[in-house]
């Protein structure tokens, strides 16, 4: 039987790292303009005062491998010699069962790297390699000249959240879905909008409200993966690559594999049923009779879906903005609404469906903003769609996430919002719109009307760019 040599691994390394020869990047990847994200995730690959690596981790096809490639290319453009510079794709069957340090080494004598010098290396998929949380905690203790920065989807998420071997070592980066700011920028229709100030606030507003609601109601149905947003030919059957190519496999291999769930078509069911109702109220009970799945059983689907960046759990409080000690209520929300064009039919502009998908939409910009604390709110009487809460768990800002110009005109209709502000000394809210722009004061509370498409390109832009609008009150 034949076995793989040192010299059929070294080539293969030099195969995937063309610029130790003298070239750039794949070409493929050097045309595609970079996500907003590059500008928050290259510092981070380049601060050398603290020994972290880098966990870079993402649902799939979101972007993960281009973003790594626009790092080198960034790291070579700064002159960093480009043999200290190694792209590792873990996944690749020559290295199977080889660990990191393995990698290491082959790296070294394949690129007779400078062994004084600092050296970036990109272990790429990492999920595919047990227990690499350990391996990567002991590079980083043993090799100070190594800035070491791995990948994973929703296995390597799933495992790094179950060990503590990385704490004080790593350093994570969540890479979501596009969010509308991007969409837009990928799209060049940044000019959609322009920034301006309304009563000393600043906001974004369209120049050209139509277009910009045509263009979200394409980010609602196709906007997640960049793939898609280029692709007329994915869009016409999204179904087969973002359900097949990216859904199925977290579904069928990913979640299986590392909790050895036996029964996948179950856990495809429940995901299915989630997807289906997102932004609704759910119920462990109401989940359990209509499967016939234990409570506790989906449960932990649950937590494991969420961890692998399918879905978003949000929790209820009461009108007093206070918790419940047992939360038999709950809402769940896809990580990115086109998941749900995907699985059933792309949603047109009136149907009924288009409420809730908008809502997923305005969540799912906040989602990958660690110190965003959302919940709902549900009480006997009244309701809240979106209610922010500090650290100290006091209401900074609420929301009512509407798909239409009827409110300002009914405003008894938003009585549970105005009652939850004054209850909670909040002199202003905010009510989403299809199009229409304005301030009314009612009880005491002043309800900014804001198109939902302004609403996600300024909360996607601000978190972003680490802005916030005037008080802090909304990002």
């Amino acid at each position: 039987m034949r076995q793989i040599d040192s010299e059929q691994l070294h080539e293969r390394i030099r195969t995937e790292n063309p610029w130790w020869a003298g070239k750039s990047i794949r070409d493929e990847l050097d045309s595609l303009t970079p996500r907003a994200y590059f500008d928050l995730l290259f510092p981070l690959i380049t601060e050398l005062s603290v020994r972290r690596a880098i966990v870079l981790m993402g649902p799939r096809r979101v972007g993960k491998t281009v973003l790594i490639h626009h790092a080198i290319r960034a790291l070579l453009d700064q002159g960093v010699p480009s043999r200290q510079i190694a792209y590792i794709s873990v996944d690749h069957p020559l290295y199977n069962g080889l660990g990191l340090e393995v990698l290491i080494d082959l790296y070294r004598k394949a690129a007779d790297a400078d062994l004084g010098q600092t050296a970036y290396v990109f272990f790429d998929e990492v999920q595919y390699l047990k227990e690499w949380e350990v391996h990567l905690k002991a590079l980083v203790d043993r090799e100070p000249s190594l800035k070491l920065i791995v990948s994973g989807s929703a296995a390597a998420a799933l495992s790094l959240k179950s060990q503590e071997s990385g704490a004080g070592r790593f350093t994570d980066f969540l890479l979501p879905p596009l969010t509308f700011y991007e969409y837009l920028e990928l799209l060049g229709e940044r000019g959609l909008l322009r920034e301006t100030e309304v009563a000393g606030r600043p906001l974004f507003q369209a120049e050209d409200l139509p277009r910009l609601n045509d263009r979200f109601l394409h980010y609602l149905n196709y906007g997640g993966y960049p793939e898609v947003v280029f692709s007329e030919a994915i869009q016409a059957n999204p179904s087969r690559f973002i359900k097949g190519d990216i859904i199925v496999k977290v579904l069928l291999r990913d979640l299986p594999s590392l909790y050895g769930i036996s029964d996948v078509q179950e856990l495809n069911k429940l995901f299915t049923t989630l997807a289906f109702n997102t932004a609704g109220e759910l119920s462990l009970q109401d989940l359990s009779t209509s499967s016939g799945v234990a409570k506790n059983t989906i449960k932990r689907y649950i937590e494991y879906l969420g961890a692998a960046f399918l879905i978003k759990v949000v929790h209820r409080i009461d009108e007093s903005a206070r918790r419940f000690r047992r939360a038999r209520q709950f809402k769940v929300y896809l990580t990115n609404p086109s998941m749900r064009a995907a699985l059933f039919a792309p949603v047109k502009p009136d149907a009924p469906e288009l409420g809730p998908l908008a809502e997923t939409a305005v969540f799912s910009q906040y989602f990958h903003d660690e110190d965003a604390q959302l919940f709902y709110g549900r009480w006997k009487k009244g309701e809240v769609d979106m209610v922010r809460l500090n650290a100290a768990q006091v209401p900074v800002w609420a929301v009512e996430v509407k798909w239409s110009d009827r409110y300002p005109s009914r405003l008894e209709e938003l009585g549970s919002l105005i009652a939850f502000c004054r209850a909670n000394g909040l002199t202003q809210a905010w009510v989403t719109s299809r199009t229409i722009r304005s301030t009314v004061t009612e009880g005491g509370v002043s309800l900014n009307f804001i198109p939902m498409s302004e609403l996600c390109f300024m909360v996607s832009h601000n978190i972003i760019h680490g802005k916030r609008v005037a008080g802090g009150e909304l990002l």
